[in-house]
């Protein structure tokens, strides 16, 4: 029989599994793809990507951080994990749900608004708007390169639980 000790962290695990390949195809999407995408093409196109796309990438880029994150301290709570490479990995995605939250968030929310303006007065969108998408594209760099040590350490935990 299989009892509620199994099927909830098994549960936990398939959430946690499930929302951080969402939310790190995401962030390898716009690193890798949408970013070069923007610089090399023209303005019209930008802004309608700004404006129909990157909501709703975004839309999907910060929630299944929040829930990879807390389906992790979920599975950690259900499944008494709590070696090194776990906690490392875990750290690393603690900062990387910061910067999705409190910088790229905010800062992109700003571009999006800004561009939606310039594209529905047909002007060109103000200055700020560039330190709102370098703010934006730095810390989403950031979680990028994070992204790598993180998935080693929580792929670690697995074959090196003595770590």
């Amino acid at each position: 029989m299989v009892s509620s000790e199994t099927v909830i962290p098994l549960l936990f695990r398939w959430i946690h599994f499930v929302a951080g390949i969402t939310w790190i195809g995401l962030l390898y999407y716009f690193n890798l793809v949408q970013v070069p995408f923007m610089k090399e093409t023209d303005a019209a196109t930008k802004g309608g990507v700004v404006v129909k796309l990157v909501p709703r990438a975004l839309w999907w880029f910060r929630w299944s951080a929040l829930v990879t994150v807390l389906a992790g301290l979920a599975l950690m709570g259900a499944g008494g994990i709590h070696n090194t490479a776990i906690m490392i990995g875990a750290t690393l995605g603690f900062i990387m749900l910061f910067n999705v939250w409190v910088i790229i968030w905010p800062n992109q929310k700003a571009v999006i608004r800004m561009t939606g303006d310039a594209v529905a007065t047909k002007t060109p969108p103000p200055p700020e708007m560039a330190k709102h998408a370098r703010r934006a594209y730095l810390a989403s760099r950031t979680n990028f390169f994070l992204s790598f040590p993180m998935l080693l350490f929580m792929g670690m935990s697995a074959h090196f639980p003595q770590f």
